[in-house]
Parts: structure tokens; sequence; C-alpha cells
């Protein structure tokens, strides 16, 4: 059997320091005594821990974000790269380099699950499940790095994770049209492979529960993969039957702006003929004809946070691997015919 790699908590215990002040050691941050930081790097080289260079000749530690690779480049993608950004921001104020690491689904190859690119970097944010099995993200922890899952949880294997309130966000969206009225509703749910996308399902399933109403199998038509607007499809199927729903739940952003297309393309009006919410709050979801009402999930902040968590585990602190949920909220807009409330006003509805 291979020696165990030594970890920064090794180093902190053997230099009588906390994990912390070897990583500020490691990344030439003030306000350590020459004595503390001559005692670090020495045992450093005692132990034969690795500091990776930085570009500039000083030293620093490198992490991986791992994703799915779909139809559209993923840093400009209207969901994760939002959580790339913060992702990037954050690494950047604590001095990481960030490793992009992309698995291709016609290939079945990811890159991460070289032992070469795990050396490299200090730990991994795994971003979305799909196509990364949980199979993968095991094998992964088995090389002994690091590993924060974002829009992901495997609670079997306890790994800390940073999801966004799915199954709130899917209640909120449901019990916002419902409220509105709204009876004949349609559903346009994503693939199942994606746990984010069923936790949404789940949640607008219960609030439909609650309102006693069940949706009828032709107006939940099968998810479409691989399509940029893939709520087209879904759409045009609903449109093609002799009867329309009065209300649309879209699982995401990306599948409402395929659905609004559809509805445009049948000669329909947004909210009139069909009104139509969906869950993200995108950038471009508040620019489209008409704007549109949808929950937000605060992506960036979910970057910031899956980094922040990745970051304490590198300085090897001794924490319980924890689940963290960022809060859901509505975002009235006009793709409904409610009333917009005003600021400092509660919510109002037109009917």
């Amino acid at each position: 059997m291979g020696k165990t790699k030594p970890t920064m908590r090794n180093i902190a215990k053997a230099a009588q320091v906390s994990p912390t002040t070897v990583w500020m050691v490691i990344h030439n941050k003030p306000g350590i005594a020459p004595e503390t930081a001559q005692r670090i790097w020495a045992t450093i080289a005692n132990l034969g821990y690795k500091v990776k260079p930085t570009a500039n000749g000083g030293h620093g530690e490198s992490v991986g974000l791992l994703i799915e690779q779909n139809s559209v480049p993923v840093i400009s993608d209207v969901f994760y790269g939002e959580i790339i950004r913060g992702f990037q921001t954050e690494a950047e104020r604590l001095g990481y380099h960030v490793v992009l690491s992309m698995f291709d689904r016609t290939t079945g190859n990811a890159d991460v699950l070289n032992r070469g690119l795990a050396q490299k970097v200090s730990g991994f944010v795994v971003a979305n499940d799909g196509d990364i099995t949980p199979e993968m993200v095991i094998q992964l922890e088995s090389l002994s790095i690091p590993i924060v899952l974002v829009e992901n949880h495997i609670d079997e294997q306890r790994l800390p994770c940073v999801l966004g309130d799915n199954f709130m966000a899917g209640y909120q969206v449901t019990r916002h049209l419902l409220n509105l009225g709204h009876r004949r509703i349609a559903l346009l749910h994503g693939p199942t492979k994606y746990s984010s996308l069923v936790d949404r399902l789940r949640g607008c399933m219960a609030a439909l529960a609650e309102a006693s109403l069940l949706i009828p199998t032709e107006w939940m038509p099968k998810p479409v993969s691989g399509h940029p607007l893939k709520g087209y499809v879904q759409m045009k199927e609903i449109l093609e039957q002799t009867e329309y729903p009065t209300a649309v739940i879209a699982i995401s952003d990306k599948t409402a702006f395929g659905a609004m297309e559809a509805i445009r393309e049948f000669g329909l009006k947004i909210p009139d003929d069909i009104a139509i919410a969906s869950i993200d709050n995108t950038l471009e979801s508040a620019y489209t004809r008409p704007p549109l009402t949808t929950v937000n999930i605060p992506k960036y902040e979910m970057g910031v946070l899956a980094l922040q968590k990745l970051h304490r585990l590198i300085q090897g602190e001794d924490t319980i691997p924890v689940k963290t949920i960022v809060y859901s909220e509505l975002i009235v807009r006009e793709s409904c015919g409610a009333a917009i409330p005003q600021s400092g006003d509660e919510p109002t509805h037109s009917g």
C-alpha cells in the first residue's frame, strides 16, 4: 500500500498551529510571525507536502470544478454560468486557481477521473448530477481529496452540498398560479436524472395535491434532452391538442423560453390566453415578452458558498458534512396576469 499523502491538517498538527494558519502561510498572507512561518515551512518539507506554484512564482493551490457539458457552452448557460461566476470570484478572493473540467456525455469522458488531474488540485466542486452519476462522484472521493456538491446530493455518502430549495420553488410557482384562480394547468417537467428538477416537480405536485388537482397526462409531455429550446417541443405537443390549459408551469426558465415561443407561434397571447411561470430567475427572464414570472434560485451565491465550503475542507477543518440550502423567492412579473407589487406593497392579483 502506498504512503498516504499528507494533508494541511497533518501539517497543522505537526507544527502545532491551526489549519487556517498553515493556509495563510502557504498563500503568503500577512499577520503570521516569522518564526511560526519558518516552522510551518520546515514541517511542510519534512512531511513532503506538495505546494503548487502559481503562475507568478508564488505559492497557491488549484481547485477543480466538474460540470456536465451540454448543448450550450457551460460558461454561457443561463443557470450554471452564474454558479461558475460566483465560484470563480470567491476562488480569486481566496487565492485559488480554478481548473474547469467538463464531462462529455457523448464520449463518457471526464478528465477529473484521471488521477493525474486529481493530483493537481486541492479539492473539487461537482456541479449538478445528470450524467455525472453517484458512482463517478464516489470514484472521485476515493482519490482522497475534498469534494463539495452543488445542485446534487448523495445522502448515503454524507458529502457536503449546496442546494437551491427546489422543492419549495416548485411549490411556490404552482401555488402562485392556483392563487390566481387557474385550475387547467399544464406542467413542462425535466429529465429525472437531474435531482434538482425532480425536487422541483415534487414541489409542484405537492401544491396541486393540496388543491385536489390532477394534471392530465397529455398536459405533462415527456421531457426533451439536448434541445436548445426544449420547452418549445413540449409546448407544441400540448397546443396540437383540442383543448388548451389556461396556465403552464415550466420546470426551468430555459424550458419557459421555448414554451413562450411555441405559444406565440400558435397565435396565442401571454398571459391573456395562457399564463406561464417558471423557476430559476435567470437574467434573461426579465427581458422576455412579456417579462417572465419565475422563482429565484440564488445561483451566484451557491457558487460562492460551494467554494467557501471547499476552502474550509482544504484547510482541514474537522466539520461534519452538511447540506446547505439557499432559499427561493417568487419574482412576480407580467407573464401570469398578476398585478405587479409596488415597492413596500404586499403582492396583489388582478384575478
